[in-house]
């Protein structure tokens, strides 16, 4: 690891931690020595970066700083281009485009040095593999899923059955060839996975479902919101 990529990587480490770290646990992680991870640490404090702590108990990073925009490792770029490439394998025209704008966006201010990991990615995956076909658009489902609101919609079932619903939103998954809504449903009592493509009509409406998402979340996976309706 370049020493560059290494201090970088040091102050990651200690960003993402909410106690202090000790100099054999970044040595550990950087597959370094102790010796070579206390001259990097002085090096950052030399360059003004507010660490405090010392050998023998552990460094921690003023939560205050903040670092210059983009300072993405090699390691980093590859992830976000796969995530990208995996995007492009839906057949959600939104989402494609919003992976390609950040592409666009991270290419725009990435040193000169660094564009080869997006041009000339080391992972990804079989070019037969992405979707070409494209379903109806998302963002009003995923705005109503922020937003915590009810939705209002026209749902044509699998046997061409077309009926009105209320439903609270909690999910949009992802599978290759579909997405799916996972959503509560006011007229059954029960979740229901909507498929995007057989939405025919959704409104967003006013009224908010009044449940926290991570709850909503959390009863959807142990099936337990009948409880959750009959108390609140």
């Amino acid at each position: 690891m370049r020493k560059a990529d290494r201090l970088f990587q040091i102050i990651q480490i200690l960003r993402r931690s909410n106690q202090p770290v000790t100099s054999s646990d970044l040595a550990g992680e950087l597959e370094v020595s102790q010796r070579t991870v206390y001259r990097d640490i002085s090096h950052l404090i030399a360059q003004r970066v507010p660490i405090e702590g010392e050998a023998g108990f552990g460094y921690v990073l003023d939560p205050r700083y903040d670092m210059p925009p983009l300072m993405l490792t090699p390691e980093e770029i590859e992830a976000v281009v796969l995530g990208v490439q995996m995007v492009s394998r839906l057949n959600d025209e939104a989402m494609r485009n919003a992976a390609r704008d950040v592409i666009a966006k991270i290419t725009s201010v990435m040193p000169h040095d660094l564009l080869p990991f997006i041009a000339q990615p080391a992972v990804g995956i079989k070019p037969d593999d992405v979707s070409h076909d494209t379903t109806g658009d998302t963002r009003l489902l995923r705005l109503a899923i922020r937003e915590g609101r009810k939705l209002l919609i026209d749902y044509r079932a699998a046997d061409g059955t077309i009926t009105n619903r209320i439903v609270w939103p909690v999910l949009l998954g992802y599978a290759d060839t579909h997405s799916l809504l996972i959503a509560w449903c006011q007229s059954k009592q029960s979740f229901r996975h909507f498929r995007a493509d057989r939405i025919l009509q959704a409104d967003v409406l006013d009224e908010r479902i009044g449940i926290p998402r991570n709850k909503l979340m959390q009863e959807w996976r142990g099936g337990e919101m009948q409880k959750i309706v009959k108390t609140g």
